[in-house]
């Protein structure tokens, strides 16, 4: 594979385009998810309102996200991210006519055709990194994949709820818009290397300058089964991956639906407060980028831990009794949230070829959109039925919990000779 213009670190000058035109695609949709959901409590003050609209966006994932990593591995991948970004325009310009409650579903729809666009995107852009950059570069552009999404989050979240409190949501909305066409425009500039033919060693490619075991360990792959599911079946690692994608998409829709209810309902910080809870998520994912570079061994490890400890710190912010409390929990609990993905998304990376990567990617982004969803739904409706502080405890513990079930599950096969295959971090 040649990577087009590879820096000394091992990642292309095409990654950092992507980065560039994740950025101010995220930013956009910030500005235009904060706006949404004051708007939405505004007209409502329903929970149940605010659950349904997070909701929505997910289950186009369940069918579309396959088929963005099947477009992935037969298009050009920058056709595909390019077309989806400049076709989602209008629809984030129709949350422009939501001027009461009997528009809502005009939000709905736009809601739920973003989402659409976005579940072919994020596929096809995940599979894109490997081609980006080398095998040993994997785990610090993982890392920055996390820092974008912490600088997203600050910039985008931040600044959205002071867009909307001053300027009002249209003027959100309308800026959404325009960051479609402005990643649209920067992707256009990415030259992507040709993916390896099926028979050709593909996971050879891009080991130039990793060290002995790295290239072991992909030799080991090249000769694994020849379909997906024969590939989960044999690596432990790809399982404790996919099952932490179910279990806390399962937890995490509680998390999302309450970053908006603690800030308008706990705290009465309305609109900036909503934003300043989004920018401390941010700033912790910025962090774990400069911290997750101390993880240089073993990085299931590292993931487990970080999720146990993000369990443990939601559990205080649902005790926390001040808004600065929360702010600061919310910063250490996203930092140990970015090492965890980082961490795990280099591993999915490693442990599959790269002829399998967008299926595998889309089928992830289904399976756990889905369940995100439906988790989503279900923090609504608790909402009706118990306190916020109660439903966040809750929360903690289950990611607790999942963090010693998968660390128990990888102890019992390496116990039994299963070889996790987790590969350490190369230098």
């Amino acid at each position: 594979m040649t990577h087009q213009s590879t820096a000394k670190d091992g990642i292309s000058a095409g990654y950092y385009r992507l980065f560039a035109a994740g950025i101010i695609n995220g930013i956009g949709d910030r500005f235009s998810q904060v706006a949404m959901l004051s708007l939405i409590f505004q007209l409502t003050g329903s929970g149940m309102a605010v659950g349904l609209s997070l909701g929505v966006k997910l289950i186009p994932y369940l069918a579309l996200a396959p088929l963005g990593g099947f477009l992935g591995g037969k298009l050009p991948r920058k056709t595909v991210m390019m077309a989806t970004d400049i076709a989602r325009i209008p629809f984030a310009l129709s949350f422009l006519w939501v001027t009461g409650e009997d528009r809502l579903w005009l939000l709905y729809v736009g809601s739920f055709m973003l989402a659409a666009g976005e579940a072919i995107y994020a596929p096809v852009r995940k599979s894109s990194i490997p081609l980006l950059a080398r095998r040993d570069a994997l785990l610090r552009t993982n890392g920055m994949e996390q820092m974008l999404t912490g600088c997203v989050l600050i910039l985008g979240a931040l600044t959205g709820g002071f867009v909307s409190h001053w300027f009002g949501p249209q003027t959100a909305f309308v800026l959404n818009a325009v960051s479609f066409l402005a990643a649209a425009l920067i992707l256009s500039g990415i030259s992507f290397p040709h993916t390896p033919p099926e028979g050709l060693g593909d996971e050879d490619e891009g080991l130039h300058g990793t060290d002995m075991a790295a290239k072991a360990g992909a030799g080991e792959r090249s000769s694994s089964p020849k379909s997906l599911p024969a590939l989960i079946a044999g690596s432990v690692c790809l399982q404790i991956v996919l099952g932490y994608e179910l279990l806390v998409s399962l937890v995490s829709g509680l998390d999302n639906v309450l970053i908006s209810v603690y800030a308008i309902r706990v705290f009465n910080a309305g609109d900036i407060g909503v934003g300043v809870f989004y920018a401390s998520l941010g700033a912790g994912l910025t962090l774990s980028f400069w911290t997750g570079r101390l993880v240089k061994r073993n990085l299931l490890a590292a993931a487990l831990g970080g999720l146990l400890l993000e369990g443990l710190l939601h559990i205080g912010i649902s005790a926390a009794g001040s808004f600065a409390a929360v702010c600061g929990l919310y910063v250490l609990a996203s930092l140990a949230s970015g090492i965890v993905s980082a961490s795990l998304d280099t591993l999915l990376m490693r442990e599959t070829p790269a002829r399998w990567q967008p299926l595998l990617f889309g089928l992830m982004t289904a399976a756990g959109s889905m369940v995100l969803g439906l988790s989503m739904l279900l923090a609504g409706y608790l909402l009706t039925r118990m306190e916020p502080r109660l439903m966040g405890l809750a929360g903690g513990v289950c990611f607790a919990a999942i963090a010693v079930v998968l660390g128990a599950y990888a102890w019992m096969k390496d116990r039994r000779g299963r070889k996790v295959s987790v590969l350490s971090r190369t230098p």
